[in-house]
């Protein structure tokens, strides 16, 4: 379990901390998006709220690399990856990297669910 952790919280914060900084830096090209998905994505960045999840994704994924409050980067992170999983599952319609950050994301959270306990009791 130790090395489940090590390497799921690295990916994970990898993963929103580089993902985070494209948002801002474009360094990483993303393919052009079509019909809903582009309409939903052109409204989240018109309205400034796609800049504000690309902000929380690099200081709450800078959280979990540093392993700086671990436990709270991982839940506040998760509903931004439930977002994420929802919709390339209804608007995009093409399962991706949603999926893992879930699995990794839910692992770690079970790993480490006595921390939690004090939000369930």
């Amino acid at each position: 379990m130790k090395y489940f952790n090590l390497i799921a919280s690295v990916l994970v914060g990898l993963v929103f901390t580089v993902f985070g900084l494209n948002g801002f830096l474009h360094f990483i090209p993303l393919p052009p998006m079509e019909g809903d998905s582009a309409a939903f994505i052109g409204v989240l960045a018109s309205t400034g709220f796609l800049s504000l999840v690309k902000a929380l994704e690099i200081v709450f994924g800078l959280m979990i690399l540093a392993n700086f409050q671990r436990p709270l980067g991982l839940l506040l992170l998760m509903p931004i990856a439930i977002c994420i999983l929802l919709f390339e599952l209804l608007i995009a319609k093409t399962p991706g990297i949603g999926i893992l950050l879930v699995a990794l994301m839910a692992g770690l959270i079970y790993t480490n669910r006595e921390k939690y306990m004090g939000i369930v009791s």
